[in-house]
């Protein structure tokens, strides 16, 4: 959607404008939902115990908690080409942090499961995070901004890995029984979604002009075909396994870390806690390297020189995959991690440094298939997490996997006519000096 107000730059300490209070809401409220949404993963050696699951059953709760989110992403694209970003990311945050506030009523392996296919349901908010910076920013700078609110929003993921145990500890340090106490930390996580939602509505608006509700002839990317156009598109499919071999296994990672290091180099609950968030903490700069450079591969090469960039990005995901799955040392474990977090993270950036350019009369979709692309990684990487690989075998399994998708980014390509309207659009942003954020 073009816009003659789209912000050309980021002013990050600027709230005053729509462009920036959209930008800084919309990482914060993915933050939160990454949080809600893996809050239980650093706690599962409690709840393992307390409820006697299998291996197979932690392996089904891991698939559960990202299962339903591939349908939900698609879902939540056509919301927000039909109601906004605004009042989707809204009613999501709200109704999303029901399940994970009520999953401290489970008290058996059928019930947890339930709650974590449910809580899933805000895995979604990534789609709406991007969509509305897709329509605050500028082509120059549109894969920096993508990158960086998802980035800092999947700053949860390694911050609940630290943060939640020690609301768990704290308690039972209040008295409570451990049993009792990651259930009133799910409680704190789900309220935290729930005031995030009602802040969300009344902080930011749709576009640089307004709301969608407020802008009639506004062209607001609604069609009722829009989910048809966006799944003509190969390239849009193309883009929906790529970001299942980078975000996909971002998710199995969150899920498995603390499991991992725990029983693979007896750590207990807390540290194990720590050294897992290590990999989500890697988000604060890491996927933000990825559009930053994904821009920059655009600005010297144009729509071709991003796709380069995902391709280099995803390939050295795969082999520091593999590098991490044969360590056998603590130290050189972390190291490893951080290096194959490091690719990882630059890989989702790179790929939503492509995604704006695919199809603007169905922004909604694009994003949302690809989207759920990462969940339908993570849901085919949970099987092997079921207990018939060592752990370690499996990580090695998904590295070989890793590297041989990677070439499937040259087949993403684009128009003469593509590139030139990219260019033409950047160049009449900055020659009309338009309100920058």
């Amino acid at each position: 959607m073009p816009s003659m107000q789209k912000a050309t730059r980021i002013d990050l300490f600027n709230f005053r404008t729509p462009q920036m209070r959209a930008f800084h809401m919309a990482w914060f409220a993915f933050f939160v939902c990454f949080f809600a949404w893996f809050g239980i993963a650093p706690l599962m050696k409690v709840v393992r115990e307390e409820l006697a699951l299998t291996p197979a059953q932690v392996g089904n709760t891991i698939i559960a908690s990202v299962a339903v989110t591939v349908l939900a992403r698609m879902l939540i694209g056509r919301l927000c080409d039909r109601f906004g970003p605004r009042r989707t990311y809204a009613g999501l945050l709200v109704l999303g942090s029901l399940p994970v506030m009520a999953i401290g009523l489970a008290n058996s392996y059928e019930a947890f499961l339930l709650f974590r296919l449910a809580i899933g349901v805000i895995g979604a908010s990534f789609v709406i995070t991007q969509y509305h910076t897709s329509l605050m920013f500028a082509p120059n700078i549109v894969g920096t901004a993508n990158a960086t609110t998802a980035g800092w929003g999947n700053l949860g993921g390694g911050v609940t890995q630290m943060v939640m145990p020690l609301v768990f500890a704290g308690f039972v340090g209040l008295g409570f029984t451990e049993a009792v106490s990651w259930r009133l930390a799910m409680l704190v996580a789900g309220l935290v979604c729930l005031t995030t939602g009602i802040a969300y509505y009344f902080l930011t608006q749709d576009t640089p002009e307004g709301n969608f509700e407020d802008l009639p002839e506004h062209p607001r990317l609604i069609s009722r075909g829009s989910f048809r156009l966006a799944a003509r598109d190969y390239r849009v499919w193309v883009l929906f396994v790529l970001y299942a071999a980078c975000f996909g296994i971002e998710l199995t990672i969150n899920n498995v870390a603390a499991l991992y290091f725990a029983d693979y180099f007896t750590l207990d609950l807390k540290t194990a806690g720590t050294v897992a968030a290590l990999f989500g903490l890697m988000n604060i700069f890491a996927r933000t390297l990825g559009g930053v450079v994904g821009d920059l591969f655009g600005r010297r090469w144009g729509l071709a020189g991003r796709v380069r960039w995902l391709f280099l990005a995803i390939l050295g995901e795969g082999l520091a995959l593999i590098l991490f799955s044969q360590m056998k040392l603590l130290g050189l474990a972390i190291a490893t991690l951080l290096l194959f977090s490091l690719f990882v993270q630059m890989s989702e950036g790179a790929t939503y440094a492509v995604v704006p350019f695919l199809n603007r009369k169905a922004l909604g979709s694009v994003t949302g298939i690809i989207g759920a692309g990462g969940n339908a990684g993570a849901v085919l990487a949970g099987f092997l997490f079921k207990g018939a690989l060592p752990w370690n075998q499996a990580l090695f399994l998904l590295g070989l996997i890793i590297v041989g998708v990677a070439f499937l980014a040259f087949a993403v390509r684009f128009s003469e006519a593509d590139e030139r309207a990219v260019q033409a659009e950047t160049a009449r942003l900055l020659a009309a000096q338009p309100v920058t954020a």
